[in-house]
């Protein structure tokens, strides 16, 4: 079964807290230090790893001692330019980028220029990179592929920063927890809980905010942080194997189950924007490059469609859907990366059905479902392509041969473990399940 991470996060979150609680939770330092060796920036820094209690708890506290405290101020070119050089695992590599990708398109948006611009100061110094390569080194090490997080505590007061005082939430914290939506709340202590760093860590590797998922807990890692504060300040990693996550509490709209008395609509309706831009004149190759930065940005989907435009030139209609939180930091995206010198914007509602996350085990290895609901009744059953493809690669098979074993497995899973009356379900998905081949025995002899 996959490996769940689940962030628990009383006093906040910081990128020194996230390594102590790896290592506190498993990872070997010797394996984190030869790892960062690859970043090419060793010399800068001292890595001092210490036993310490808050409040009597052991944790595990992590300290990036540099040699010179005059540190670059880097753009996020050159950070990624330092990752891209370094000998990491494709995991580790893209984490990384996408961490900082995010937190650029955060401080774009804040200061108002492209993310390119973004001159990094206290994130771009070589402590903040350890932080979160480190991290992204752990989580890989430790062979997570979901990762979880807690509401986030907001902190108060005010901090120092290149920028002079600002208040707490920093500005580019607070635009991170808006473009991902966290829930936040405030737990009395007016100190900076929630750094950039640990803010970028969080929205961008956890895949949901809120109480933790159904696991099976294996391990915990306690990684503490430098001060001492009314509550323990530690961050809580929690390690476990997926369970059913049908066993969840639906606790997030997505998830909410309407009666069919008090509404007869299908789904449940959320305010919804669509940005819309045609393009002639850019190049194919940097459309990639936008897409990730508009999914870093906060955007739900992002597409585009053959149009034909004036003066007979072919082109692309860019269509950007994202939540009204994250208009901003798309259209600063779409201004920044491509050619176009004007958005279009439309306020739409969507209807969106209750989704949920099962775990399946095949003869190949376990893979995640989505599943959707209405009023109970299955109506979707769509395996994920990547945990399809890995087993595909993995035992040479067609990818089609594992989407349709992983399909028939999680009917049967559905069939043996579920409440009957969740089982109800439209004709052709049951059918499909009937249809799915077994697999090869022989493959695994």
């Amino acid at each position: 079964m996959s490996k769940i991470a689940y962030l628990d996060c009383p006093s906040g979150i910081a990128g020194d807290m996230c390594l102590g609680a790896l290592l506190d939770a498993g990872l070997a330092l010797s394996e984190l230090e030869t790892q960062l060796k690859q970043l090419g920036i060793e010399s800068d820094y001292a890595l001092e790893v210490s036993p310490v209690q808050r409040q009597g708890q052991a944790a595990t506290r992590v300290e990036v001692r540099l040699h010179n405290t005059l540190q670059p101020a880097r753009h996020l070119p050159e950070i990624e330019h330092i990752i891209l050089n370094a000998a990491l695992p494709p995991r580790v590599t893209d984490w990384s980028l996408a961490i900082f990708r995010r937190l650029a398109a955060a401080e774009a948006a804040v200061h108002g220029i492209a993310p390119e611009q973004v001159h990094f100061h206290e994130v771009g110094a070589t402590d903040a990179i350890v932080d979160v390569v480190g991290t992204c080194i752990g989580l890989d090490a430790l062979a997570v592929e979901q990762i979880y997080c807690s509401a986030l505590p907001t902190g108060g007061g005010t901090v120092y920063a290149a920028h002079g005082q600002l208040p707490v939430p920093a500005p580019a914290v607070l635009k991170l927890m808006t473009m991902a939506q966290v829930p936040i709340y405030s737990n009395g202590i007016e100190k900076e809980l929630v750094t950039p760093t640990g803010a970028a860590i969080a929205t961008t590797l956890a895949q949901r905010f809120g109480p933790p998922p159904a696991m099976q807990l294996q391990a915990v890692g306690l990684g503490a942080g430098g001060r001492d504060l009314p509550l323990p300040n530690i961050l809580r990693l929690w390690l476990g194997s997926a369970a059913l996550a049908s066993a969840e509490p639906h606790y997030h709209a997505v998830s909410t189950q309407v009666s069919p008395a008090a509404d007869s609509t299908v789904g449940t309706p959320e305010p919804i924007v669509e940005l819309q831009t045609q393009l002639d004149d850019m190049s194919p190759q940097a459309v990639g490059y936008v897409f990730e930065q508009l999914f870093a940005a906060g955007a739900v989907d992002v597409f585009t469609q053959a149009v034909g435009m004036k003066k007979n030139r072919p082109g692309v209609l860019l269509t950007v859907i994202c939540p009204k939180a994250a208009v901003n930091a798309c259209q600063t995206v779409l201004f920044a990366e491509t050619t176009t010198l004007g958005i279009r914007q439309t306020q739409q509602m969507r209807h969106i059905l209750q989704r949920e996350q099962l775990e399946v085990v095949t003869p190949y290895g376990s893979a995640r479902v989505k599943l959707a609901r209405h009023q109970g009744q299955l109506l979707n059953l769509q395996p994920e392509y990547e945990d399809c493809a890995r087993l595909a690669r993995s035992h040479s098979l067609p990818w089609k041969q594992i989407h349709q074993v992983v399909i028939a497995q999680a009917l049967a899973q559905l069939t043996t473990q579920a409440p009957a009356s969740n089982l109800d379900r439209p004709a052709p998905l049951a059918a499909l399940g009937s249809q799915s081949p077994q697999p090869r025995s022989s493959s695994l002899d």
